[in-house]
């Protein structure tokens, strides 16, 4: 039993090997880190990265590895592959509860495939909101975490005190640590690391 996580931030191995330790501890993991790649995919320059993504899904399948990518941006690149996308286990988590979906987001470049997503697994009757917080990109960037999972969470904060939600989505894995913050809110707040690391050990 073994998978293949690409990352675009090296902070995502300790994070899955937390969840893999808990989860599945008899799944073996390799990890490759690419903060590059995440760079590319902001700048449109995809094509490059729909090769190098074909050649690990290629090594992975060839090792009988599942091949799983934690970069929300990068999710549908790798899907294509036959790879999971991190969020698609939590959007489907998100579908299922269904309502007021208020999806926040750290970098622009995730809006788009998570709305994609989120809007392909939701019914007419759901409502979908996407949340901006750029400003705490340079934050994670810097390595200040514990200010970035709070900003994040300050932000939901003053967004659901004006307008409210049934279930809250954060779209990328970097804003995981954020979910304990809103523990008092009585209100689901998912994020993906947790739910991706179940499919895996459900695929494997």
């Amino acid at each position: 039993m073994s998978a293949l996580l690409l990352h675009t931030a090296q902070v995502h191995v300790a994070t899955f090997d937390r969840l893999r330790d808990e989860i599945a501890p008899g799944l073996a993991l390799r990890h490759v880190v690419r903060p590059g790649w995440l760079t590319e995919a902001r700048q449109g320059q995809t094509e490059g990265l729909d090769a190098r993504i074909a050649e690990l899904a290629t090594e992975a399948q060839a090792a009988g590895q599942s091949f799983l990518c934690s970069c929300t941006t990068l999710g549908p690149l790798v899907e294509r592959q036959g790879g999971l996308r991190i969020d698609r286990p939590m959007m489907q988590a998100a579908a299922r509860i269904g309502g007021r979906i208020l999806l926040a987001h750290a970098l622009d470049s995730t809006r788009g495939p998570s709305l994609d997503l989120l809007g392909s697994l939701t019914d007419a009757r759901s409502q979908i909101r996407a949340l901006a917080i750029p400003g705490a990109w340079p934050l994670f960037e810097a390595g200040e975490t514990a200010r970035f999972h709070a900003y994040i969470a300050g932000a939901i904060r003053a967004d659901l005190a004006a307008r409210g939600a049934d279930v809250v989505v954060l779209a990328q894995a970097s804003m995981a640590d954020a979910a304990p913050l809103l523990e008092d809110l009585g209100l689901p707040v998912l994020s993906a690391p947790r739910q991706a690391m179940l499919a895996l050990a459900t695929r494997e």
